[in-house]
């Protein structure tokens, strides 16, 4: 099967998976595109902490303007003209913008993804993914129109609740339109759009604001993020159906109660093998977030002068969706001949063997720097496709939705509120330290945790499944006889 082996699935399973595609990678965009404005944003709004920066279009001198410690010394720096060249002013870091990036967005995300984990059962799935992509991309344009701190942090509340109806919904829909052998390369090509929708933020969060559209700067990345939002919202809603067997089971037959779901979503986590795995992925989830939130500023202070949407703009698109299809389709070959275990081994050897590259990033000067991101977002994520695809197949089929939440939940909890950690680390040491320890580190970190889940998953193995057509996770108390019949039919199928 090939990296795009999920075309076999037929033209409408590829058309549904387009739109699950666009949607995700707006869902991105709108995301991310606080990070790449933060430094114009907390400038206009007065918010965050405060550094030498670079004076606008003004000559440098021989000393970079970061060097300095307080206000009175980034004053003191005059070019040969005898110019100031540096200026005292709101650089994007600190607590309130930490905090908005983190806890505001993640902690409501993730318990209303809980939420909808739950719902994806008992509700047709396309309907309410259209309906949060439009929430999303209003929340997003409002945030343009925003005056005062608070209005982003209400904003960005929202866009938190409203994100949180993406991936469940999208990913219950890859597993019933794709078939085993496909799933992961499906779910890889999936994945793109958080690489496409980061890479467009890094664009349009740049040169939107340079653009200075009727002197908004800043507030058009915001509007133009959103606009397009409303149109695949339309497109969910009127040409996306959920798959047949879905259908028809849902108007003949009632699914099991929500305490009966939150029963069976849960107990696969009471094993060691799913928690510990899902603590791992938090790990690796928190280098990502940790960079994500941080890239734009990280370049803004210590490189002023490069042009980070030139680079930053494809990078991660070209490189993360190499790397996911890839990680995908290795995976997808590995499991027929060494079994589940093989997608371990892809996130343990990949996320190792990325680390470098990202430390290359953080301490090499461009272009080399750029140059490094590019084996860094190749081989770092071949793992992530593969990490939900693991989740999925540890599990009963009935439960797969739930369990996807719950462990969305986990990670973003854990690795979404990682960059609060930032702050304080680099008040200790400065920002590029503190990045090496909350990226390359976390990398290494998760890859270890990894592979002690590759452990315990085969003692679990040996304590649960006495069939190996079984779930590795099945339930002695789950009756699969009383599953939907859509389910029974769908993956007798596969």
């Amino acid at each position: 099967m090939g990296a795009l082996g999920f075309c076999q699935a037929g033209s409408y399973p590829v058309y549904v998976l387009c739109c699950l595609l666009a949607a995700y990678l707006l869902n991105q965009l709108d995301r991310y595109v606080l990070a790449i404005v933060i430094q114009p944003l907390a400038q206009d709004l007065e918010f965050g902490d405060r550094s030498c920066l670079a004076a606008g279009s003004a000559v440098g001198g021989k000393v970079p303007c970061r060097n300095a410690s307080s206000q009175e010394s980034c004053l003191s720096f005059h070019s040969e003209n005898q110019t100031q060249y540096c200026q005292w002013n709101y650089d994007g870091t600190g607590w309130e913008y930490q905090i908005m990036a983190g806890p505001v967005f993640v902690l409501v995300y993730t318990f209303t993804g809980i939420v909808v984990g739950f719902m994806a059962d008992s509700v047709n799935r396309k309907n309410f993914l259209s309906a949060s992509v439009f929430l999303w991309s209003l929340m997003t344009f409002l945030m343009g129109f925003s005056k005062r701190y608070w209005h982003l942090v209400l904003l960005r509340f929202g866009q938190g609740i409203s994100e949180a109806g993406c991936t469940p919904f999208a990913i219950s829909l890859i597993v019933d339109y794709f078939p085993k052998v496909t799933r992961g390369s499906a779910i890889g090509f999936y994945n793109w759009g958080i690489y496409a929708g980061y890479s467009l933020s890094y664009a349009v969060g740049n040169y939107v604001t340079r653009a200075n559209i009727l002197g908004q700067g800043w507030r058009w990345a915001f509007f133009l993020s959103a606009l397009p939002g409303f149109v695949v919202s339309a497109v969910l809603l009127l040409t996306v159906r959920e798959a047949p067997t879905r259908r028809s089971s849902t108007s003949t037959t009632r699914g099991p109660g929500l305490r009966h779901k939150l029963v069976q979503g849960v107990r696969p986590f009471l094993r060691p093998s799913l928690l510990l795995f899902s603590f791992a992925g938090s790990v690796r989830n928190a280098a990502g977030y940790v960079w994500a939130y941080n890239t734009q500023i990280y370049f803004n202070l210590y490189f002023s002068g490069v042009d980070v949407g030139r680079w930053l703009s494809w990078i991660p698109l070209v490189g993360g969706c190499i790397g996911a299809v890839a990680g995908g389709l290795i995976a997808d070959q590995l499991v027929k001949k060494r079994g589940l275990y093989a997608r371990v081994w892809v996130l343990v050897l990949s996320q190792v063997a990325a680390a470098p590259f990202v430390a290359g990033a953080l301490w090499l000067k461009p272009p080399y720097s750029f140059i490094s991101l590019i084996p860094a977002n190749i081989i770092g994520e071949m793992g992530i496709g593969v990490a939900l695809t693991i989740v999925v197949e540890l599990v009963a089929p009935a439960v797969r939705t739930p369990v996807v939440a719950i462990y969305i939940f986990i990670i973003s909890n854990i690795g979404g509120n990682a960059p609060l950690l930032v702050t304080p680390l680099t008040r200790r040491w400065n920002l590029r330290l503190a990045l090496l320890v909350l990226c390359p580190g976390m990398f290494v970190a998760g890859s270890l945790l990894f592979l002690l889940s590759l452990v315990v998953m085969r003692w679990d193995q040996k304590l649960v499944c006495e069939d190996e057509s079984q779930p590795l996770l099945g339930f002695e108390s789950f009756d699969l006889d009383q599953r939907l019949p859509s389910e029974l039919e769908l993956y007798d199928d596969i």
